[in-house]
Parts: structure tokens; C-alpha cells; sequence
């Protein structure tokens, strides 16, 4: 009968040396780090710093020409139409002058905007890393899943040969006989199974890492790189409240509550009315061909003071708001939650590795000496082995949920411990 495999490594998630055609660990958090939902964030994070540049101007002047006083009953008269016609020919200049800091809240606002989606970029970053994270581990248990029902499966059809061999020496019925029969069939059945496991689980990896030669293909294999059991301290109200301060989701609430605090100052702003200022130089034969012209402009906000856009402005600050305090609300409920999950998951692994499991092996393997002799019937052994199968693949699938807990916890606690530099300020 197969052996559940034992944890390698000293600390952390160790990575034992293997072969260069299977993925450890690392590099499948490296990969993800780089992956099409983290290039879209990028681009969006382009587009936000753009928006910076567009907002950070002044108004444009705007240069106008004209041509009047023309004379369309006695004629323009002789000459060129330029210097001698009797046309007013003018050119000038207008340029806006901003009043109310409003260049400086609107490019404020695309400042924090842009610093939000640099923070969403990070917190993508980090999701993708943890998706390939539980993918990585998904498809590894996946594998030792297979690897035990494969050993199950030659031990099942090993007992149905010598079963076939006893009943042509008249040792055994034909009833126990088929009996082993059918448990070796299921044994197969279980092979078939774990095998498509494997298969969805390296698609959806071989997706987060960006390998599309993998998606079409079931080749994707991985390193045995499970964690060590590791006790996690309790979080004081103070620890918890410095780990959310520092999540990028959280981060990109902060700012997008800053950018809309810019947005209703602005909209504030608003209530001073720009004012146009300009000149213009005119040439009119027979009158001067020196005229200059002065003016300035301003609009008469009369029975409105831009009150729908300062509600608005207003609500979406509220807005803004009610979302930060959502997600610090979630934030907290999570890392609790995060902390009771990986408790609770490092207990069940190791009482199965230490209690359950070794138990386990020892009823088979007694169940077997003893079937050997005769001493028990065919049912209590077929009873041991399946006992010994389940307590196997739960074994499995405790320590797939230990890895992936504690690999979510590594990245909300300490970012920088996990590899590729997971929270860098590098876009």
C-alpha cells in the first residue's frame, strides 16, 4: 500500500530539488504575478497616470480672425484685399483665467485616482498570487491523489488475481472472489477520477500563470513543495488594525475617499466664475490701421449655483466613504477569519499525520497479516482498506487546506516574505 508522503524542508514552503519539467511553488507565484487580470490593472493604472497629464493644464488661448464692415451695397473699392479693401480685418487672442484653484483639485483628483488604481493593481497582484497559490496546492493534492489510488488500485487488483488464483484451487468461493473483483473495478473507477481531477486542476493553474501550451494539454506537473505545520500567534486589536491599514484594498478605498473630497471641492470651485480675457488687433483702411481692441468676458450665473453638481460631488463622497468602511469592516472579519481557518487546519493535518492516518496503516496492515492466515473474512479486510483509503485522501485534502491557508495568511500578514516581491511599488 502506498505511504502518504511526509512534509520536506526545515521552514516555510520548502522546495525540495527536482526536475526542471515540474512548477515549484515559487514559480507559479512568480508567474502570477505577471499574469492577463494583473496586465489589465496595469493598463488601467497606465490610463489613471495619463489622466493626470490631462488635467494638470491650463485652458487653451484661443486665437480668433475676422472680417467685417463689409460693404455689400458700394463695394469694398480698389486694391488689395489685405491692406487697401474697405474690410475691418481684426486678429486676436482670449485666454481663460481659472478662478478657485480648480486646476489644482481637478488634477488632484486624477492624482488620487491614480494612486487608487495603483493601489487595485497591488491588490490584484495579490489575488491572482493567492489563485495560483490554491491552484498550485489543488493540483499537488490532486497528484498525491492520484498516486494513492493508483497504489490502491494494484493493491485491489493484486487481492482479485490471488482471489481468482484460490477459487481455481477450491480455497475460496466464487461469491468472495467477485467480490474482490468488483472492489478492483472501483479501484480503477477511483484511478479515472483522480486523473480528471488532475487534469481540471492543472487547466485552471496553467490559466493563472499564463501557459496557454498548457491548455490544451494535461502535462502540467508540480514539485511536492508542501508547507510545515507552523503556529500562528494571536492577533491583538492593534496588530489587526496595522494589517489593514496596510492592504492595498483598503489603501485604494483611502484614496478613492480623497479623490472624491477633491472632486466636491472642486465642484465647490465652481461657484467662481471663470473669467475670459483678450485683444485683438484690427486694420481698416480709411479709418486706422491700428485699432486694438480690449475686452473681457464672464459668465452672469444668475438663479443657479451649480447646486446638482455640488450634490452630487457630495453623494459620491458619502459614497466613497461607505465603501472604505465596507471594506475595513470585511477586511477585519477576514483576518480573523484567516487566522481561525489556519488554526484550525494546521490541528486537523497534524492530527491526522500523527493520530488518524498512523492508525489507519496499522488496522490495514493488520487486517492484511490476518487475512493472510485466515484469521478474519474477506469483508473485514475490504472494510480496513477502505477505511485506509478515505483516512488517506482526507489526509490529502487537510494538507491542501493547511498550504492554502497558510499561503492567504503569509500574503495579508507579511507580503514581502512571499517570493517576486509580491507588494512591490513597481508597477
Amino acid at each position: 500500500m502506498p505511504v502518504f508522503a511526509q512534509p520536506s524542508g526545515v521552514a516555510g514552503m520548502a522546495i525540495p530539488a527536482a526536475a526542471n519539467s515540474r512548477l515549484s511553488w515559487v514559480q507559479a507565484l512568480q508567474a502570477a504575478r505577471d499574469n492577463l487580470d494583473v496586465s489589465l490593472a496595469r493598463r488601467a493604472l497606465g490610463a489613471a497616470q495619463a489622466d493626470i497629464l490631462a488635467a494638470d493644464r491650463a485652458p487653451f488661448p484661443v486665437l480668433t480672425t475676422k472680417a467685417s464692415q463689409i460693404d455689400l451695397q458700394n463695394g469694398t473699392g480698389p486694391g488689395n484685399v489685405l491692406t487697401q479693401k474697405r474690410i475691418d480685418k481684426a486678429i486676436g487672442v482670449d485666454w481663460t483665467y481659472e478662478r478657485g484653484n480648480k486646476r489644482e483639485l481637478r488634477t488632484r483628483v486624477a492624482q488620487r485616482s491614480a494612486a487608487a488604481a495603483q493601489a487595485d493593481l497591488e491588490d490584484i497582484r495579490g489575488q491572482q498570487v493567492l489563485a495560483a497559490s490554491g491552484a498550485f496546492f489543488d493540483l499537488l493534492a490532486a497528484q498525491d491523489r492520484l498516486e494513492q489510488v493508483m497504489g490502491i488500485e494494484r493493491s485491489a487488483a493484486l487481492l482479485a488475481t490471488t482471489a481468482a488464483r484460490r477459487v481455481s484451487a477450491g480455497d475460496l468461493s466464487a461469491q468472495e472472489a467477485a467480490r474482490t473483483e468488483i472492489e478492483a473495478q472501483r479501484a480503477k473507477s477511483d484511478v479515472l477520477l483522480a486523473q480528471l481531477d488532475g487534469q481540471r486542476a492543472g487547466l485552471v493553474l496553467a490559466q493563472l500563470i499564463r501557459r496557454p501550451e498548457q491548455l490544451s494539454s494535461t502535462a502540467l506537473q508540480v514539485l511536492p513543495d508542501w508547507p510545515n505545520l507552523a503556529s500562528t500567534p494571536p492577533l491583538t486589536d492593534s496588530m489587526l488594525a496595522a494589517l489593514i491599514d496596510q492592504r492595498a484594498d483598503i489603501r485604494a478605498a483611502v484614496e478613492r475617499v480623497q479623490a472624491a473630497q477633491a472632486l466636491m471641492d472642486n465642484a465647490n470651485a465652481q461657484k467662481k466664475a471663470d473669467i475670459t480675457v483678450g485683444s485683438s488687433f484690427d486694420h481698416y483702411p480709411g479709418t486706422s490701421t491700428r485699432l486694438l481692441e480690449l475686452r473681457v468676458q464672464m459668465p452672469l450665473q444668475w438663479n443657479y449655483n451649480y447646486e446638482g453638481e455640488i450634490g452630487r460631488a457630495q453623494a459620491q463622497l458619502a459614497q466613497a466613504q461607505d465603501a472604505l468602511d465596507k471594506t475595513r469592516l470585511i477586511a477585519g472579519t477576514e483576518m480573523q477569519r484567516l487566522q481561525q481557518e489556519l488554526i484550525g487546519a494546521a490541528q486537523r493535518t497534524q492530527a491526522y499525520e500523527v493520530e488518524i492516518l498512523p492508525r489507519a496503516r496499522r488496522v490495514a496492515e493488520g487486517a492484511e497479516l490476518a487475512y493472510g492466515k485466515g484469521a478474519i473474512p474477506l469483508t473485514d479486510l475490504i472494510d480496513a482498506r477502505r477505511t485506509l483509503r478515505a483516512t488517506l485522501l482526507d489526509a490529502l485534502s487537510a494538507r491542501a487546506d493547511h498550504a492554502k491557508a497558510l499561503s492567504v495568511w503569509q500574503l495579508r500578514t507579511d507580503p514581502q516574505s512571499l517570493p517576486g516581491r509580491l507588494a512591490s511599488n513597481n508597477p
